[in-house]
């Protein structure tokens, strides 16, 4: 590339091997700006002395630093980048350990068998990466009162629609969805309401498989509007039968709609997603909020402070975008979608203190929780 050239988001991500997605992260995220933007088209156009920096940024990213300590090296002094390389290298020595362990019991359990295809819509996907994605949708599945007036909530949504398999559920208070890109897919669109104690067994069965194929067909005979779902990996297979969704999710809420029908937002804060969790789970109490710029009380602007209840403030680095801001939820609420996360760090979307919060984990957006927040005392 020309010292003078400017190259479009696609051709740069191919470049310098980021997504498209993921570039537009990161000018969100403000660690990676576009040289230039048309003020027409909104088209951003990178330059060559931005390669490295994209590079390096890329691969801090693959070896799991949080994006508060990739800014550290990025930018900050020589020291402080060391000190934080240091630490992230004990961590991942750590977890390497404790994954290794885990992952050698579960291959003395498992036996590879070939893989047989059929249904009338299909989809192979890893088995952890399913359990995973039915355990983060969990916290957002209605309990209680709700489900009993209304039982569809009581649910989780399967969906395999435009080459994708999506696994959404709601509370009203919350709507979390995760994206799954299978190896190979057939059919669809289908979707169908899967219990949640079922959707939990099906986790359970799930994780122990290295490859899952998903399995979507109609029950033939005396249950019309019902549809089962077989899991199937090597000679072994799991099925799940549940009320069949038509082309439009019906009575279970269309989270397409309610996805795209959010307001701009204005504000973007990326945080370290353990300490946030582990500063709003202390607050059992009463709302608990979070705040950065002039709404956080002496606080920094590269500050993000949790209030509320007796416990102290707590105050965590973080990247943001936007004016100040103060946002309160309930922690009973925010907490299991911080649990539910991917990645060192999680995203808020805030459009103001009363409207839909969008929490993203990761940069990859295959994972992402819409969350009300409440009104302060």
């Amino acid at each position: 590339m020309d010292d003078g050239e400017l190259l479009g988001i696609g051709a740069f991500a191919r470049c310098v091997g980021l997504t498209p997605s993921a570039l537009r992260f990161y000018d969100d995220c403000g660690v990676l700006r576009p040289d230039r933007v048309d003020a027409a088209t909104g088209y951003r156009r990178y330059g060559s002395g931005q390669v490295s920096r994209a590079v390096r940024l890329r691969q801090l990213r693959a070896a799991g630093l949080p994006l508060v300590d990739v800014e550290t090296v990025l930018d900050g002094p020589e020291d402080a980048a060391r000190d934080v390389l240091r630490a992230h290298l004990e961590r991942t020595r750590r977890a390497a350990d404790e994954a290794r362990t885990v992952v050698e019991g579960f291959l003395r359990e498992t036996s590879a068998y070939p893989a047989r295809s059929a249904g009338t819509a299909r989809a192979r996907v890893d088995g952890p990466e399913l359990a995973s994605a039915v355990r983060q949708v969990g916290p957002a599945v209605a309990t209680g009162g709700v489900a009993e007036e209304f039982p569809v909530l009581g649910c989780v949504l399967l969906e395999l629609a435009d080459g994708e398999v999506r696994l959404v559920a709601t509370d009203r208070h919350r709507l979390a969805v995760r994206v799954l890109r299978p190896e190979g897919y057939e059919g669809g669109p289908r979707r169908v309401l899967i219990a949640a104690d079922r959707a939990r067994r099906m986790a359970e069965w799930a994780v122990r498989q290295p490859a899952v194929e998903v399995e979507w067909f109609p029950v033939a005979g005396d249950a019309p509007g019902v549809a089962r779902v077989r899991l199937r990996s090597g000679r072994e297979c799991w099925d799940v039968d549940g009320p069949a969704v038509g082309a439009e999710p019906g009575e279970f809420p269309d989270y397409r709609l309610m996805l795209s029908g959010l307001a701009a937002v204005r504000h973007r804060v990326i945080v370290d997603r353990v300490g946030l969790r582990d500063a709003v789970a202390e607050r059992s109490v009463g709302p608990t909020s979070l705040a950065f710029g002039p709404d956080a009380e002496g606080a920094a602007d590269e500050t993000l402070e949790v209030s509320g209840g007796e416990t102290r403030p707590v105050r965590l680095r973080a990247v943001r975008t936007g004016p100040g801001v103060r946002v309160a939820f309930d922690p009973a609420v925010l907490v299991p979608v911080l649990e539910s996360g991917v990645g060192p760090d999680v995203l808020l979307e805030i459009v103001a203190a009363d409207q839909p919060v969008v929490v993203r984990s990761a940069d990859q957006g295959s994972f992402t929780t819409v969350v009300m927040p409440v009104r302060e005392r």
